[in-house]
């Protein structure tokens, strides 16, 4: 008796890109109406000018569902072949049930494999990762990943560790068979001997429906008394500082290629200055494009990085067929990068429908 296997496909790559950003735009001097800070402080420590927070009847919910939709249009795929749909977020609001069943049956998918990956801010480059390799394996013809974050709901707004740096938004990517491969082998790990770098101080969902209400209170009358992230930004930045350039160079190194022929560098969005030394450390040349999406969008985290590629992609900062280094990392602590081919410019942008 012979069980059998699936066969897969040796080349993927990101076949369509769609993202969503939230109407609202929060400038740093309405940060600093509740946070004791200013925005010159802001922004020579972060790059941030300004943040998407949700508001209305926005949700990770309608953020996830609308970066899917556009995500699945631009690539020309019919959504019928989408085989499995993996979510990367750490604000959904609940763990039972998870969010990525939620998000296929919004999508006209119900009933294909669904779930999520918890990685934090490197949790787009973990379902990337996981998504090309199922198609690889033949699990799958086609999957969705989609990173979405509402980390206003998540935050502290009077920490002045936090407040200023996190925002909401959704970013997804179509993965599938290509003639030539498009996304190398993923580069990732993590440190749970630091894993308390990032956290958290209690898990009460009910409370992040308190969030926006509790923006404009006063903190002595009105305590926050919900979950929130909580971050050591030095004991960040040192574990950074000496796991992300092996990381890096590793990413090119598995890639088969040499950095010379790199044309954009796409790291998480957690801060200007960062990405700035990190660009300088590889050796990148002044033209290679980096991302900077974190200066008007905030740190999205797992939703970072695919809403800087079509922030690149819409504005004509980078173009589809470019091959582009990716690196998240964040809470775990963890990491996960990549060297891709980047998708198509989308048809259907996230700023369609902003002011």
């Amino acid at each position: 008796m012979a069980i059998a296997s699936n066969t897969g496909r040796s080349n993927v790559a990101m076949l369509g890109i769609g993202a969503c950003r939230p109407k609202r735009l929060v400038s740093n001097d309405e940060v600093c109406q509740v946070l004791d800070s200013s925005d010159e402080w802001i922004y020579e420590r972060s790059g941030i000018r300004n943040r998407r927070w949700i508001s209305g009847d926005e949700s990770a919910r309608t953020l996830a569902e609308t970066a899917g939709r556009r995500a699945i249009e631009n690539s020309g795929i019919p959504k019928e072949k989408i085989g499995a749909l993996i979510l990367a977020s750490s604000s959904w609001k609940t763990k039972i049930p998870h969010g990525a069943p939620i998000v296929a049956y919004d999508l006209g998918m119900n009933g294909i494999p669904a779930y999520d990956v918890g990685a934090g801010c490197g949790g787009f480059g973990y379902a990337l990762g996981i998504a090309a390799d199922t198609v690889r394996a033949g699990s799958a013809e086609y999957v969705l990943v989609v990173g979405v974050e509402t980390m206003s709901v998540v935050m502290d707004p009077t920490d002045r560790g936090t407040a200023f740096i996190f925002a909401d938004g959704g970013g997804a990517v179509v993965v599938g068979p290509s003639e030539e491969n498009g996304i190398s082998p993923t580069v990732w790990g993590s440190d749970g001997e630091n894993a308390s770098a990032i956290g958290q101080n209690i898990d009460i969902p009910a409370y992040m429906d308190r969030a926006q209400e509790m923006q404009g209170l006063d903190p002595e009358t009105d305590p926050v008394g919900r979950m929130v992230v909580t971050m050591e930004g030095p004991r960040v930045f040192r574990w950074a500082a000496i796991t992300l350039p092996k990381a890096l160079s590793e990413a090119i190194e598995l890639a088969g290629i040499d950095k010379s022929e790199l044309d954009v560098f796409v790291p998480h969005q957690a801060n200007a200055r960062i990405n700035d030394l990190m660009a300088k450390n590889l050796g990148l040349p002044d033209d290679v494009p980096v991302a900077n999406d974190i200066e008007n969008t905030g740190n999205t985290s797992a939703a970072s990085i695919p809403l800087a590629m079509e922030e690149m992609l819409a504005t004509g900062k980078a173009k589809g067929g470019q091959t582009a280094l990716l690196l998240g990392f964040g809470a775990g602590l963890s990491y996960a990068g990549a060297v891709v081919t980047l998708p198509p410019a989308p048809k259907v942008t996230s700023f369609d429908d902003l002011d």
